[in-house]
């Protein structure tokens, strides 16, 4: 493959590697330097800050801020004092404040105040007198200072960027100015390059410590998602290996049953048929939730979820178990939300199931109203008549009701009738459809 080409001139290694490492200073040093990125407050404080006094801790967060104008306001004194001999006190201080600007700069654009040191570097060099030059006393501390504040900020790239034009600016200046003034290049040039290495180091280490931690919380949640997954499918599998069994056991025995009948009568035929498509059908269910017990990332199948639409083959089922009841819906009938829809259905489930279990013998009564305001359930059973005995459950059901009825911020009663029954009264809220209204006002104009 050929190099790529400009103008018809192939682009060299060289000239590839060239403009790689101006793009590379360009982004570290030019792109956004003057943007803003202000200091990070801490937020952990140690052990000894932890028993100060409440009115200290509670300035603690802006430690370094205070630590940085600290060495400000020391950079802005050593200067004022190394140029007032030679431009005044009014001109060393103004000199003061040249050379503390890029320390305090630091705290929002670490990279922009590097290149205001450079700027206060030109400016010192300019009207700078007798001894140290190009950096006098304060100038000197203030450089290395900006210097080793953006190089935290920043990286080892960046320092390295920063030492490597610092020396070309003091050959710079060496070069416009003359010999004039003996340079002090070669002191900032080992000074920074001995605190630009400790800077660097410190924060490879910061950045490789933070990689740790970060890879260690990675780690920790991965173990707990696996640990999940394993007590998940601990939990699966005996259910699988207990309730499952049971409702195969059930549903090969219910339809078996008549075969060991000779000529048994159609009524006992009828109700084995119902046996075994009830245990077939709790056996789907079970397979379906031990699938989201078993994976994380289980889909569920593609099955439609049972409606109020299909409230009349429950209905048909639980007459069929001996359960007497009546459906009465009041309202016009419309098309709900799923979860509505299913919960509805779920919940009148639970309370025939209920009322088969705990009331046997007993009619049953199943009211759903549609309302302007949502959809309202009630389910009402007599007394049983005790020609059966009540099966015993787990007590989850009306919790599991009540928990559908609160996900979809409705209201629920459930308590014993007068008559010695029981009752279950649901409200579920269904917000009505604005495009629906602006429609009808429409219309109406």
């Amino acid at each position: 493959m050929s190099d790529t080409t400009t103008g018809g001139t192939a682009r060299t290694p060289e000239f590839r590697m060239a403009s790689g490492v101006i793009e590379t200073l360009r982004q570290d040093l030019v792109t956004d330097a003057f943007a803003y990125r202000p200091l990070p407050l801490l937020e952990t404080p140690g052990r000894l800050v932890r028993r100060l006094p409440e009115a200290i801790r509670r300035y603690f967060p802006w430690t370094h801020y205070a630590a940085v104008s600290v060495l400000a306001f020391f950079v802005m004194l050593l200067t004022a004092s190394s140029q007032s001999g030679y431009l005044g006190d009014a001109g060393g201080f103004l000199m003061g404040l040249v050379a503390a600007a890029p320390v305090l700069m630091t705290l929002v654009r670490p990279v922009g105040a590097w290149w205001a040191a450079v700027a206060m570097t030109v400016v010192l060099a300019a009207f700078g007198g007798d001894g140290e030059w190009p950096w006098g006393p304060g100038g000197f501390v203030a450089y290395i200072a900006v210097m080793v504040l953006v190089a935290l900020r920043t990286g080892p790239r960046v320092a390295a960027w920063m030492w490597t034009l610092t020396l070309a600016l003091g050959f710079v200046l060496s070069v416009v100015f003359g010999s004039r003034f003996g340079t002090n290049l070669p002191a900032m040039a080992v000074v920074s390059a001995f605190a630009l290495v400790v800077t660097s180091s410190i924060q490879i280490r910061r950045n490789a410590r933070a990689e740790v931690s970060a890879q260690q919380e990675v780690t920790a949640v991965e173990r707990d998602k696996r640990t999940l997954l394993e007590e998940r499918t601990t939990i699966a599998r005996e259910l699988h290996d207990v309730v499952a069994h049971h409702m195969s056991v059930v549903a090969i025995q219910a339809e078996a049953a008549p075969y060991r009948v000779e000529n048994p009568p159609p009524e006992l035929e009828a109700a084995f048929v119902t046996i075994r498509e009830n245990a077939v059908a709790a056996l789907t269910e079970l397979r379906r939730v031990l699938g989201v017990v078993r994976s994380a990332d289980y889909e569920a199948p593609d099955a439609p979820q049972p409606t109020l639409a299909s409230l009349d083959g429950l209905l048909a089922n639980v007459r069929e178990a001996g359960l007497s009841v009546e459906k009465t819906v009041t309202g016009a009938v419309r098309e709900l939300p799923q979860g509505v829809e299913l919960s509805a259905y779920r919940i009148i489930q639970e309370a025939l199931s209920n009322t088969l279990r705990h009331a046997p013998g007993a009619a049953a009564a199943v009211e759903v109203s549609y309302v302007l305001g949502g959809l309202g359930i009630r389910v009402v059973n007599g007394a049983g008549t005790g020609d059966a005995r009540p099966s015993p459950g787990a007590g989850h059901g009306i919790t599991g009701m009540r928990e559908r009825v609160a996900m979809l911020e409705g209201e629920m009663t459930a308590g014993t009738t007068g008559t010695g029954g029981y009752e279950v009264a649901v409200f579920i809220p269904v917000p009505g459809r604005p495009e629906a209204g602006r429609v009808a006002q429409e219309g109406a104009a």
